[in-house]
């Protein structure tokens, strides 16, 4: 595979930087979560994004959404929902009385899963096999979803009242987490006189070809090997932590490698750093920790073990023979 080149690099930031311009004209926020959004993007991976209701994560979902000028498909997670409402099923024909297919609304580009966790494991779990293998299977039959597809999760903070925490298979399929906390007074203010009288509606600055050809280009931005061992021995000490009673899997260290692939492109170099890495940890890994009972629930101390793990794990770069 050929390494991608500066100039593929600086075209593609170039186009990054007009969906960044146009997103952030309905989201006012920071910037740091756009960019996040933009990593997942590029990498083929899902995104959670966290936080208590009205703080504009669905807005900045529809957003993103349709500045990428793709089709996009909203799923409200409710208790009653059920596992065909998200996938499809077959229906029954009166007229013949054969029975045909109706896709559900995972069958998009874009997939909005609102509330995700007001709806229990069995619905949650429903979007397992579409977030991994990018396909459903219903009554033995298999059919792919569309390219490029993502998930674009909500979620309410689990101590509310009618949540239920996702099952750690379900989390696991997230690419990157982001906590999206209240916004600051000026972006308040600004977000009060941008939708007062009418929301604005962002406009296509992309197409499904053009996100193909970014990710095909990120995919070959070149690692080198001492980073995989990095990020393997970063994922390595969270499952010795005291405090951890289930540490990063694989699937994270792959996804730590490929998010760093992204902050590379976003940073407009054709080559992975240490610092990308750094960079992406506490986005990929944290929200996969699963925690001893006594810190439970306590995402300061998820971010904690992250924290420790880049500051007691050093990158140390192979010495090579000549």
């Amino acid at each position: 595979m050929q390494p991608a080149g500066a100039n593929e690099i600086a075209a593609v930031r170039e186009r990054l930087e007009d969906l960044r311009k146009e997103v952030s004209r309905i989201f006012i926020g920071p910037e740091r979560v756009i960019d996040l959004l933009m990593i997942a993007l590029l990498t083929r991976g899902h995104v959670l994004l966290e936080g208590v209701p009205g703080v504009a994560k669905t807005t900045l979902v529809k957003a993103f959404a349709a500045a990428l000028g793709c089709s996009m498909r909203r799923i409200q997670f409710t208790p009653d929902l059920l596992p065909a409402d998200i996938t499809g099923t077959y229906v029954l024909s009166p007229r013949d009385g054969t029975f045909s297919f109706r896709a559900g609304p995972v069958f998009a580009n874009i997939v909005l899963a609102d509330e995700i966790n007001r709806a229990p494991a069995k619905t949650q779990s429903a979007l397992l096999e579409a977030m991994q293998e990018r396909q459903v299977t219903i009554e033995g039959d298999r059919f792919e979803l569309p390219k490029p597809f993502m998930v674009l999760a909500t979620q309410n903070p689990i101590d509310l009242e009618g949540t239920y925490p996702l099952p750690e298979a379900q989390i696991d399929r997230f690419l990157i987490r982001v906590m999206m906390g209240y916004p600051t007074h000026r972006d308040e203010v600004t977000m009060l006189k941008t939708h007062n009288a009418e929301s604005p509606l962002a406009k296509p600055v992309l197409g499904a070809e053009d996100i193909l050809a970014l990710q095909s280009i990120t995919s070959r931005v070149h690692v080198e090997e001492d980073l995989y061992d990095y990020a393997v021995s970063l994922a390595g000490y969270t499952r010795t932590h005291a405090r951890v009673a289930l540490g990063a899997s694989p699937r994270a260290t792959l996804n730590l490698v490929q998010a760093a692939k992204g902050a590379a492109v976003l940073g407009g170099r054709p080559y992975v750093t240490p610092d990308d890495m750094r960079t992406m940890a506490t986005s990929v890994l944290s929200h996969r920790l699963v925690m001893v009972p006594e810190v439970e629930g306590d995402e300061k101390a998820r971010e904690g073990v992250i924290e420790e793990a880049l500051s007691k794990v050093g990158y140390r770069r192979a010495v090579r023979a000549v």
